[in-house]
């Protein structure tokens, strides 16, 4: 690993939001290991009912707990505000329940290395062939939505696999709580004067079942770029 490379990894923390993901959250600790120490490796229990704490704990990684549910975005923003206060440059966030590869870590690195991008987002488009047609149609309709609003394109805007700046993610005043603070984070930054890039990464699905509600979140989208437009 050259100097640059190995530089970017050393400030980087990896910041896992769990939900109800017992099952997966150990696999995807380990993985997730064998590029980031556990000690940087953050995972935040939203509120899970089942044993996700107790197992991430006991699988080594830097537990922090929300008692109650309170949603993606808020879980985001406890696990890299705790990046930053570590001292970390950059974080990675990755879903708990195994749609992300821990491996691909270091395509973003070595892509901020080449870019040096403000914020990186993981694009499945590419390759489509395992992804069910309504998630290829929310995705390209929301990221030409997101692609406009901010002035950049980003082919796969839903996508939670990032790699994120963490001293500029500390100045975006951030609203959203939901599935809709990913897209506020692109916004906002965007409006900044961010870079914003994006990293190729595979399409993995599994048993998981996603607690995405189409109708709510999907509303709550809408609502949210029409709003950015008063920003």
């Amino acid at each position: 690993m050259n100097k640059n490379l190995e530089a970017i990894t050393d400030s980087t923390a990896v910041v896992i939001p769990a939900f109800n993901a017992d099952r997966f959250v150990a696999d995807v600790i380990e993985r997730t290991s064998e590029i980031i120490p556990k000690e940087r490796i953050v995972v935040i229990d939203d509120g899970s009912v089942d044993a996700t704490a107790s197992v991430a704990r006991a699988a080594g990684a830097l537990l922090l707990v929300h008692e109650e549910n309170q949603g993606k975005g808020v879980a985001l923003h406890t696990g890299i505000l705790k990046a930053a206060e570590m001292g970390m440059e950059f974080a990675v966030t990755l879903d708990a329940d195994g749609q992300h590869n821990p491996a691909e870590i270091t395509a973003f690195i070595e892509r901020q290395a080449q870019t040096n991008a403000d914020i990186l987002v993981g694009n499945r488009m590419a390759d489509r062939k395992d992804m069910p047609a309504d998630r290829v149609f929310a995705n390209a309709a929301t990221s030409w939505i997101l692609s406009l609003r901010t002035g950049t394109r980003i082919p796969d805007s839903q996508n939670g696999y990032r790699m994120i700046r963490t001293s500029l993610y500390k100045t975006l005043k951030l609203k959203a709580k939901r599935y809709d603070a990913e897209s506020e984070v692109l916004i906002r930054a965007a409006k900044a004067g961010a870079k914003i890039d994006s990293v190729p990464v595979e399409t993995i699905y599994g048993t998981e079942v996603s607690s995405v509600n189409k109708v709510i979140d999907t509303f709550r989208f809408l609502r949210l770029a029409i709003k950015s437009i008063f920003w």
